[in-house]
Formats: C-alpha cells, sequence, structure tokens
C-alpha cells in the first residue's frame, strides 16, 4: 500500500486558492482527514464506521487541485466524494455542492450500497464527513450534554446528573462525546468498546480527556462506578470490551444504571457493529471478530445481528429493572429487528411504538420547535484565541440565555480542540443569524484574525427525514417524508450557502435517512453579511416551519412570534 501524506488544515490568512469561499472548502476536508479529528485518516475514514471525506485519494487529490483553480463565480459538483464537473454559477451560489449515497429506494440497501462502493462508485458520507464540517468529538458533545441533562430533570428530578450513573457503549468519534458530556452534567460514565485502539486514543486525549480513567477489569470497572456514584464524583471509566458483556453482568450482579443508552456503530452490522458471539454459540473476542469480518463477511453480519438482538434483550432487562432507558440514534432497535434473531413483540407494543425511545422525541424535539440546533463554528486562522473571541461575543450577544452562558463557560474550560480550533453551541430561529452576523463584523474589524466557518450538523432542527432518530414519532405521523430535507437543501442553495451536501443514511444506515447540510463563510465583507443573514434565518426557519405544519404547538407559537408566514394556517383563519 503506498504511503500517503499526513493532511492537516493551513492556518493563517494566506490563500491558496482563489477566495476565501474556496479556500474554507479547501482547509476544512483537509481538517476532516487531520490524524487528530479522523478515525482512520489513510483510508480516508473521518467517523462512524465507515463515513469518508473522499472516495479515494485520486479523488482527494482531484478535488483539492479543483478548488485551487475554481473562480469566485464557479461551483464544483462533488459525487460521492468524486469530483465529477465544474459548472458557471455565479458569486452567491454554492462553490461546492455535494451528493453522498444516494440510492433509489427499492436499492437504498447495504448489500446494494456495498456492490457499488467495491465498483469505486460510490462512499458512505455518514453526516459530516462528507460534507466536511466535522469537528471532531466536540461535534455531538452539546446535544449529548444537553441530552443528558434533560433526562436528568424529567425522569430523574434532577437539575444535573450528580450522583447518577450513566452506562453505555461505543467510544469512537461520536460515541466518545457520551463520558465527558456525563461529566460535564456531574455523574459517573462507565462505558464500553471493542476496540482497544479506540479507548486508548479516548484516554490519551488532550486535559480535560475525554476518558478519565481505564479499567481492565470488568468487576473492578463496575466497582469503581458505583464506589464514585455513592461519593458524588464526577468521573468517566472506560473499559475494553464487548457492551452486552458489561450489560450481561450488571444483571448479573443486579446493578441497575440510572441511564442507559448506546452509541456502537449499529447502522452498520458489517462495517461498524462489533460482535461478541454467533448464532452458533461460539464466543468472539475482538480479534476473532475482525477475523471473521475479514474471511467471512456474512457470518459476521449474522453474528452482528445476533448480538444486537442479545444487546436489545439486556437494555430491555434493565429497563425493566428501572434504568431510564433510550436509544442514542444509532438504529440498534431497528437493526437488532431486521436481523431476526429478535421478536417483534420484544422491542415493540401492540400499537407498534418503540418499547424504549430514541433520544429526540424523549428529549429533543421541543427544541426542534424553535428551530434549535447545533450551530457550530470553525476558526481558519488556527488561532484558539479567535474561539475565545467568538465565544465572548456569544455571550455578549445572548447575556439572559443562561443554559447557553454556562454551556459556553465549561467549553471553553473543559473541551479539547481537534483539527482547526472550534466551537458548538445549541442556537435557535431568529439567533444563528444574529451569530453570523457579529462574527463577521469581528473580521472586518480585525478582532478574529481570518474568516470563520460556520455550520452544524445533519442532526438538525429541519433538515432531516430519518423515522428512527430525528423524526421518530412525529404528531402527524409523518415521520418517513423526505421532503423537507430537500426543502432545506434548495433554501439553503437559494439564501446563498458556501457549499450545501445531501446524504443518505447518515447515521442510522441505508435506507432509513435522508439529510442535508450547509455551510456558510463569514469573510468580513459585506456580500458575506448578506449571504449569512439569509441562509443562518432559512436554514433553522425550516424546523419551525416542519414542526409548525405537524401540528406542534412549541412551533406555532414560534412561528407567530416571529411573524413567520404560514399559508395553509393562514388559509384556515
Amino acid at each position: 500500500m503506498p504511503a500517503y501524506p499526513t493532511l492537516r488544515a493551513p492556518h493563517g490568512r494566506d490563500l491558496h486558492c482563489k477566495g476565501w469561499l474556496q479556500e474554507a472548502a479547501w482547509r476544512m476536508l483537509q481538517n476532516n482527514l487531520d490524524p487528530a479529528v479522523a478515525e482512520d485518516p489513510e483510508h480516508l475514514i473521518v467517523y462512524g464506521g465507515t463515513g469518508k471525506a473522499a472516495r479515494d485519494h485520486a479523488s482527494l487529490r482531484a478535488i483539492l487541485a479543483a478548488l485551487e483553480k475554481l473562480e469566485n463565480d464557479q461551483t464544483l459538483l462533488v459525487q460521492s466524494g468524486r469530483p465529477v464537473g465544474v459548472a458557471r454559477t455565479h458569486a452567491d451560489a454554492p462553490r461546492v455542492m455535494i451528493a453522498n449515497s444516494n440510492l433509489v429506494p427499492r436499492w437504498a440497501t447495504w448489500e446494494h450500497f456495498h456492490e457499488l462502493e467495491a465498483a469505486g462508485l460510490m462512499m458512505y458520507g455518514q453526516m459530516t464527513a462528507g460534507s466536511w464540517i466535522y469537528i471532531g468529538t466536540q461535534g455531538i458533545l452539546q446535544g449529548t450534554y444537553e441530552t443528558f441533562v434533560a433526562a436528568a430533570r424529567q425522569d430523574l428530578g434532577k437539575d444535573n446528573l450528580q450522583g447518577t450513573l450513566t452506562v453505555s457503549g461505543g467510544l469512537g468519534g461520536m460515541s466518545g462525546a457520551q463520558p465527558l458530556a456525563a461529566v460535564m452534567a456531574g455523574g459517573v460514565y462507565l462505558g464500553a468498546e471493542a476496540d482497544p485502539a479506540r479507548v486508548a486514543r479516548r484516554a490519551a486525549s488532550a486535559r480535560p480527556r475525554y476518558l478519565d480513567e481505564v479499567i481492565p477489569d470488568l468487576d473492578a470497572a463496575i466497582q469503581r462506578a458505583l464506589e464514585a456514584r455513592a461519593a458524588g464524583l464526577a468521573l468517566s471509566i472506560g473499559w475494553t470490551g464487548n457492551i452486552v458483556t458489561l450489560l450481561e453482568r450488571l444483571l448479573e450482579r443486579g446493578v441497575t444504571p440510572d441511564l442507559l443508552t448506546d452509541q456502537t456503530s449499529a447502522h452498520d452490522e458489517l462495517h461498524g457493529y462489533v460482535p461478541d458471539r454467533t448464532p452458533e454459540g461460539s464466543v468472539l473476542d475482538f480479534a476473532q471478530a475482525m477475523t471473521l469480518r475479514a474471511e467471512d463477511p456474512a457470518a459476521y453480519t449474522r453474528a452482528s445481528f445476533c448480538t444486537m438482538a442479545a444487546h436489545v434483550r439486556a437494555m430491555r432487562a434493565l429497563q425493566e429493572r428501572g434504568a431510564v432507558t433510550f436509544d442514542y440514534g444509532n438504529n440498534l432497535r431497528a437493526k437488532a429487528l431486521d436481523g431476526g434473531y429478535l421478536g417483534v413483540e420484544e422491542i415493540r407494543d401492540a400499537q407498534g411504538r418503540w418499547l424504549y425511545p430514541g433520544f429526540v422525541p424523549a428529549y429533543v424535539r421541543p427544541l426542534f420547535c424553535l428551530g434549535k440546533g447545533p450551530f457550530r463554528w470553525v476558526a481558519l486562522s488556527g488561532d484558539p484565541a479567535d474561539i475565545v473571541e467568538t465565544d465572548r461575543i456569544i455571550l455578549e450577544l445572548f447575556p439572559d440565555n443562561a443554559p447557553l452562558a454556562n454551556w459556553i463557560r465549561k467549553a471553553g474550560e473543559m473541551i479539547p480542540f481537534q483539527g482547526l480550533p472550534a466551537r458548538i453551541c445549541w442556537l435557535g430561529y431568529g439567533e444563528r443569524h444574529l451569530a453570523g452576523l457579529a462574527f463577521n463584523q469581528a473580521v472586518a474589524d480585525g478582532r478574529l484574525k481570518a474568516p470563520v466557518v460556520i455550520g452544524r450538523d445533519h442532526l438538525d432542527c429541519g433538515s432531516v427525514a430519518s423515522p428512527n432518530r430525528e423524526t421518530e414519532a412525529m404528531l402527524d405521523g409523518s415521520d418517513a417524508v423526505a421532503d423537507w430535507p430537500l426543502l432545506n437543501l434548495m433554501l439553503s442553495t437559494a439564501s446563498g450557502a458556501t457549499w450545501v451536501s445531501f446524504h443518505h443514511g447518515g447515521g442510522v444506515g441505508m435506507g432509513y435517512s435522508l439529510h442535508a447540510g450547509q455551510v456558510v463563510v463569514a469573510d468580513g465583507t459585506p456580500q458575506a453579511a448578506a449571504r449569512l443573514e439569509r441562509v443562518l434565518t432559512n436554514d433553522p426557519l425550516m424546523g419551525v416551519l416542519r414542526h409548525a405544519d405537524a401540528g406542534y404547538e412549541d412551533a406555532l407559537v414560534c412561528a407567530r412570534a416571529h411573524d413567520v408566514e404560514l399559508p395553509m394556517l393562514e388559509a384556515n383563519a
């Protein structure tokens, strides 16, 4: 295998492209593949099992070269990580338009995807991997923190997680946020990760660490967690092994966690999830599982489905014992059911509802109704001082938002940067554009040393159709309606986003989701200000419209408060 150069995004104000909009995409693509950011940069895998930034190294080089030559009135078209053409558009059109992993519904399966991938015709873009706006584990951290705090308030009757134990699986790019989120919320976290390299990566991260302690012995890890809970400590503990083994041991010992969830890569039964058993009754350690994956993918897939069934059964058993249990968006429930080793009655009630809910309907949907979601930005200067300045701007802009101020201060104290310095916070409709305009002015004034990239996760209020995650249990039954992310994509394009993307299968796997992304650059110019105001107003507007149309009162109140036009509501008045 040839040696590939290590990529890291350049810092500072020197341009390598013909404008800052192209430069931003050029740097962010490389930032996605920085070894401090990506899970497997040699294979162009950023996070989420096999979520890639480019289809192959030749495509990566071609994308970077095309961006360097791209004019200010041209748009680069990228099809599943491969640059396929440059079109003459106009200055306010996106500089890059990306489509990843999209398949006609009848063919939208992992099996067909893998055939295309093997033929070099497609890649899996996950959400922010193939759209070049991944910022490392921080990207999901506030959402995880807010979910944990909401669960504490709603289900445990507490303001935080102090004196509680949270148990989950996975320590990858996304799941690695859970230990720190639990600690930031004041609780104890005990997590299992089958891959020793991932455990080591989390434990070795800069202090404050994403993982406080690694305890090799399972019973010792459980005991340490129980003692820390009793002492009211904020502590994260990792154990190297399969999450199902951990859950079954908790059941054997009669230990019930306060919160129970999972963030293993269950969305991908072949290249993501790691089984610990086979349907024939054999036990698999990690090395044996990896050998089986390489030598007999079909047998590995059966083993994954068998283990998923045991996984769900263990979670349900702990739920019956009193653990507050919820799905964290990896599609474990549906995948376990699809695999054929779990009965429908074991995971759905008589009305077809999941026996434990997803985190969005349980805790996050009220925020989505207000157009709130994961607003993120990256300092292209590479200088952490620029993030300090943007944190200060956020605190000045929203002085009465105590939860936001608490998050920004905690983030500044506790979150290590990966790659280019970045920050995330949840802002809603009527707020995001204010932050964008303020950042743009700070670039113009020289308070920020270089332009700022502003984007978000595809997991947002109005950009996803995902019936087992973001749109699970919609009030009007419109869980699977995928018009909304397409409208979001078109509106972001019309509003002047710097680059836009539309993906299939992110988070939950092939056939289960469609989702859109946008990124817009604050370069300090009046033209950027106009684009920022349009994009950062209209993007969260889609969340308000989506939920107002579904009949959510919070969204209708928000729409009325902001004088949002709702033609059907007005027609029926």
